[in-house]
């Protein structure tokens, strides 16, 4: 069975000056050329382009949807690089050793405090009968 990885990087979004090429589709094709070429060289084999939306924040609590354009690519993970490993050679989580006997911990002794005075006002506020209250 064919195991494969795949990266996914951004597509230039502007032309680069290149040899031979006057207008801005040319140079924008050169800036695709040169990615394209680059993830060959490394390996990796173009799949396609996609447009997706991408969420991102604006100021301190809004947030838009910006579309981004993005490369995907694809090459063959050779079988040196896929796991052998069983459930047996890997590392498992101990549990830690722990008392034998867990008590609840002892009330609090302590009286409640009195609120704050922001909030003695109120108190004495909604005491008050319907015909008292202050609007």
């Amino acid at each position: 069975m064919q195991r494969y990885e795949y990266k996914v990087v951004p597509a230039p979004q502007k032309g680069i000056k290149a040899k031979g090429e006057k207008t801005a589709e040319g140079r924008f094709a050169a800036s695709v050329e040169q990615v394209l070429n680059q993830m060959g060289q490394d390996g990796w084999e173009y799949q396609r382009a996609e447009l997706l939306p991408s969420e991102e924040r604006v100021g301190l609590t809004g947030s838009t949807v910006n579309w981004r354009n993005v490369l995907v690519f694809r090459r063959e993970v050779t079988a040196d690089f896929v796991s052998t490993r069983s459930d047996e050679d890997t590392a498992q989580a101990k549990p830690i050793p722990g008392p034998e006997t867990v008590s609840p911990p002892a009330p609090i002794a302590e009286e409640a405090k009195e609120p704050p005075l922001s909030l003695r006002g109120a108190e004495k506020e909604s005491e008050k009968p319907d015909d008292e209250k202050t609007p």
